[in-house]
C-alpha cells in the first residue's frame, strides 16, 4: 500500500464531532472533552426511542473521532435521568409484538456496547434521580461522580420486568459486588449517594453545584494524559472479564508492548530524563 493510499484510508476512518448537531440531547466539545447533556429537566431527563438510537450512533462514531478524548454525560437541572419515558416508551411497548420488542431491547443493549467499546473514558456526573435506563447509563460509564442526594435505582422489577436489562446482571456485580447488585436488581429500591459511594459505584461524591465542574476537570485530566494508552486500558478492563489469569497476562504483555511503541512513551522518558513533565499528544 502506498503512503497516499494509507493516508486516504486513515482519512476515511477519521471523523470530527465538534460540530455534530445532536437532535435529542445537548452536545458540545471543548479542548477534547465532549459533554452529553440529557436535557428534558421538566421530566427528569427521560430517554426516548430517538434519544436511545442517537446516543448509540454517536458513541459508535466516537471510535473514529479525532477531536474527542473524553466524554462527560450528565442531566440538565437537578437530576441525571429517570429512565425510559413512561409515555413515549413504556406505553408503546405494551402493544408491540415480540419481534419488535426484541429489536428494542437489542437497540438499548447496543447503546451500552457502544459506550463500553468507544476508546474515550466516559465520566457520568450523577445528581438526583438516576433510575432505570439512567442507572444503566451511569453503570456503563467508566467513572462516576455522584452527590449525597443521588438516588440510584434499577427499577425494572417495579414495572414487572427482570433486572437483567442492558447488561446489568453482568456489569453491576463487578462494580458493587454480587450481593449488593442482587438486592438492587430484585427489589428496585433506591440507593443513596452515600451507599453508592461506600459500595464503589461512585468514585467520589461532590457538592451538587460543583458536580459538573468536577466531572469536566476529571475528564480534562484524562485528556492531558496518554489518551491512546487510556483507550488500551479501557479495552483491557472490558476484554479481560472473560479471560483466565494467564490469558490476561499475555494480552496485557501484547497491549503494553504496543503502548511502548508510541511517541507518548518516548516523550515520557525524555521528559523524565530532563526532569520535566511530559506533554502527551495521544500518539
Amino acid at each position: 500500500m502506498t503512503q497516499h493510499n494509507a493516508d486516504a484510508l486513515l482519512a476515511g476512518n477519521r471523523v470530527t464531532l465538534a460540530n455534530y448537531e445532536a437532535r435529542h440531547f445537548g452536545w458540545s466539545v471543548n479542548a477534547g472533552v465532549a459533554t452529553v447533556t440529557l436535557n428534558r429537566p421538566e421530566r427528569k431527563n427521560p430517554l426516548t426511542f430517538e434519544s436511545y438510537a442517537e446516543l448509540r450512533d454517536l458513541f459508535r462514531q466516537l471510535v473514529y473521532a479525532t477531536d474527542v478524548k473524553a466524554v462527560v454525560i450528565h442531566g440538565a437541572g437537578e437530576n441525571f435521568c429517570s429512565g425510559g419515558d413512561v409515555h413515549e416508551i413504556i406505553g408503546p411497548l405494551i402493544d408491540l409484538p415480540m419481534p419488535e420488542l426484541l429489536m428494542f431491547t437489542r437497540m438499548t443493549g447496543d447503546l451500552v456496547k457502544a459506550i463500553r467499546h468507544c476508546p474515550q473514558p466516559v465520566v457520568a456526573a450523577v445528581d438526583g434521580v438516576c433510575a432505570g435506563a439512567g442507572a444503566i447509563l451511569a453503570m456503563a460509564s467508566d467513572l462516576r461522580l455522584g452527590t449525597a442526594r443521588s438516588k440510584l435505582a434499577f427499577l425494572f422489577s417495579r414495572v414487572g420486568l427482570a433486572g437483567c436489562d442492558m447488561g446489568a446482571c453482568s456489569i453491576l456485580p463487578r462494580i458493587i459486588g454480587q450481593g449488593r447488585a442482587t438486592e438492587l436488581l430484585l427489589t428496585g429500591r433506591s440507593a443513596s449517594g452515600e451507599e453508592g459511594f461506600a459500595w464503589g459505584f461512585y468514585n467520589r461524591l461532590c457538592e451538587p453545584a460543583a458536580l459538573l465542574d468536577e466531572a469536566a476537570k476529571l475528564a480534562a485530566e484524562l485528556v492531558a494524559g496518554p489518551t491512546f494508552a487510556h483507550g488500551i486500558t479501557k479495552k483491557m478492563l472490558h476484554q479481560e472479564w472473560s479471560m483466565s489469569i494467564d490469558e490476561a497476562i499475555e494480552s496485557e504483555a501484547q497491549a503494553q508492548a504496543i503502548c511502548m511503541s508510541t511517541r507518548d512513551f518516548d516523550r515520557a522518558y525524555r521528559a523524565f530524563a530532563a526532569k520535566s513533565r511530559p506533554v502527551f499528544e495521544g500518539d
